[in-house]
């Protein structure tokens, strides 16, 4: 459980509850609004709220009724892999029940507070209940390489069988471990419960060695560290299969690897990346200060490499400053053409990993503010962030997901600032979430931050460094589809979208593109449809557009979407009033084609796409079939 839990205090009975397990837990509360008075955020609703956090991967620990909890993310649940942990605490700290990711830290964040509030943690896991772990949930600093085989290793535990162990118990000195099951282990040899009178235990090996055998769970401490280094655009294929080469040289399996380490320079190379992605463990990065610091511990260390980079070593050096200052090379460097790499032994299993990350800048989309139209994936991402950077207003409807992040305003007009400022940081191997309203790519961020990472520095760009930050786009439900959506379906056959915003595009390109998509008889959505000084175009649009399709062509002008004052209201285009329209409206406008019909639930625009026409031609063809 990697992200910290959010508190949440749905009244002032439990409120001294979460501040004493806020406190132990260096979390945050989130309070009800109306009924708490001191959190460092407040929700109105606590099912949306619980909803929003669980989707986006934060525990929730609930100081309230389980059954609250339970109807929040009962529609959400679908994979227990990947749930993050759910606790529900009663309000005088007597019952804590993890709900939901028992084996992904609930169990054990529910046994922390009972034992902080002198209350009972109601575990209900069979494997915690009655073994004491979690065989899925290896002590932090290890790995287990065959998760798959946990479940049913834990149903014949539980059946009775016994336990054959060689190596260290991980869980040896944090609890029970296998002092229950196994007999202690001498010199590395397997042993047998004497409750396992059965000839086939569930075989257990610890250690740093790769496991052959398909039936056996692998258990490795996290105590390997891979440096590497490689040349611009190394072949991915090239760089994995030295690294293999050496693990199988030190004979090590690749579940051991605590993580993969390099040189700054070389946080966006694509074969370093995708080594880290496949061996599913984190990226971290030195500076050529930090890996020439270890210049004395090196083997092979070379002139060449310090005038390229600033330092004589970067595989070995990398993976010596990952282990710590007692560590010891395994494997020195070994290299292709293209690639190097070393493997270093720590001295234990590491819990932390030094070094910083690559840095991330997520370019999301937040659609109109409320939380029911953020996609799952940009509240994990705004959630994952250490800042966020937007339109003071647009991270402010982020509510309490923004709650406790470091965050930078920028004033409207600012956008290349605010967009250099996210790059830049991301750059430094911060998490950035750059915030914007509606989608990221539809007249946003997205496409600014590519045309700053385009750029050249002279021609004021960013840094290197920011352009070797990962960049991610998410996406969100723009005002067009949210305008569209509340409409009916005006946008049922082919349509486009216009800026009338003279302030970035020339008002004669608005013009021609105006005109061609009246000629074209598009559905039309207006963007930035007028400002305090900006009054004409609206009108001169509806002109030109009255040339070429009916007087009574429905309009759509939605106003605030998503929010307590979305207001929504049809027009005819003849009738379409400029002073009735400010920059937070969206105006659609129909086709020749599209329709506002009156129905019991009020009107409904739509545009046919032709099926009307499709079925009258196949009648007609089965008719003269027929004849």
């Amino acid at each position: 459980m990697a992200v910290t839990p959010v508190i949440l205090a749905l009244g002032p009975s439990g409120m001294a509850t979460a501040a004493r397990i806020a406190k132990h837990l260096g979390a945050q509360i989130h309070g009800r609004a109306g009924r708490v008075d001191q959190a460092d955020a407040f929700f109105d609703n606590a099912l949306d709220h619980t909803r929003d956090l669980f989707a986006a991967g934060i525990p929730v620990i609930g100081v309230c009724a389980s059954g609250i909890l339970i109807r929040a993310v009962a529609p959400l649940l679908a994979d227990k892999r990947a749930e993050p942990a759910v606790v529900s605490v009663s309000d005088d700290g007597a019952v804590v029940v993890p709900l939901l990711g028992g084996h992904h830290g609930a169990n054990r964040l529910a046994r922390d507070i009972s034992e902080l509030l002198g209350g009972v943690a109601a575990v209900t896991t069979a494997g915690d209940v009655t073994l004491g772990l979690g065989l899925d949930e290896p002590p932090a600093g290890w790995a287990l390489a065959n998760p798959e085989l946990a479940k049913e290793a834990t149903a014949r535990l539980l059946a009775g069988a016994g336990v054959a162990l060689t190596g260290q118990d991980p869980w040896a000195g944090a609890g029970p471990g296998f002092s229950g099951l196994a007999l202690p282990n001498h010199g590395g040899q397997a042993a047998v419960t004497p409750r396992a009178a059965s000839e086939n235990p569930v075989r257990i090996v610890t250690g740093l060695a790769p496991v052959a055998d398909a039936e056996t769970l692998a258990y490795h401490p996290l105590q390997i560290t891979l440096g590497v280094g490689c040349a611009r655009n190394c072949p991915p294929e090239e760089l994995a299969a030295l690294v293999d080469s050496a693990l199988a040289e030190a004979n090590i399996a690749r579940a051991a690897i605590a993580g993969v380490f390099s040189l700054d320079l070389k946080a966006d190379e694509p074969a370093m990346n995708l080594l880290t992605h496949a061996l599913g463990r984190p990226f971290r990065l030195f500076t050529a200060q930090q890996l020439e610091a270890e210049t004395p511990r090196l083997q092979t260390p070379s002139d060449v490499v310090f005038a390229e980079v600033g330092c004589h070593g970067v595989a070995e050096a990398a993976a010596l400053a990952a282990a710590g200052p007692e560590a010891k090379l395994l494997i020195a460097k070994r290299k292709t053409a293209n690639a190097t790499c070393a493997l270093a032994l720590a001295p234990a299993p590491l819990t932390r990993l030094p070094g910083r990350a690559r840095g991330r800048l997520s370019v999301v989309g937040i659609g109109p503010g409320q939380a029911a139209w953020r996609t799952p994936e940009v509240s994990r991402l705004v959630a994952e962030a250490e800042e966020l950077v937007g339109y003071g207003l647009y991270i402010d409807l982020l509510g309490p997901l923004a709650a406790g992040k470091k965050r930078a305003d920028f004033p409207l007009g600012g956008e290349e600032d605010r967009c250099r400022h996210a790059l830049e940081r991301a750059g430094e191997g911060h998490n950035v979430a750059l915030v914007c309203s509606g989608d990221a790519g539809i007249y946003a961020m997205a496409a600014l931050v590519f045309e700053l990472l385009d750029r050249g520095v002279d021609a004021q760009g960013v840094s290197d460094a920011a352009k070797r930050a990962e960049v991610i786009c998410s996406p969100g439900i723009s005002a067009l589809q949210g305008a569209a959506a509340r409409a009916g379906a005006p946008l049922g056959h082919d349509f486009c979208t216009i800026s009338l915003s003279d302030l970035l595009t020339p008002r004669a390109d608005i013009i021609r593109r105006l005109k061609a998509a009246a000629e074209g008889d598009f559905v039309i959505a207006f963007y930035n449809p007028v400002s305090r000084t900006r009054r004409t175009l609206l009108a001169e649009a509806r002109e030109i557009l009255l040339q070429h399709r009916p007087a009574d062509t429905p309009v759509m002008l939605a106003s605030n979407l998503g929010r307590p004052s979305e207001h929504v209201r049809y027009r005819r285009l003849d009738a379409l009033k400029v002073d009735e329209v400010d920059m937070l409206t969206v105006v659609l406008v129909g086709s020749s084609n599209t329709r506002l019909a009156q129905l019991g639930q009020g009107p409904r625009m739509f545009t046919p796409r032709g099926y009307a026409r499709k079925i009258d031609g196949d009648l007609a063809t089965r008719q003269e079939a027929r004849a």
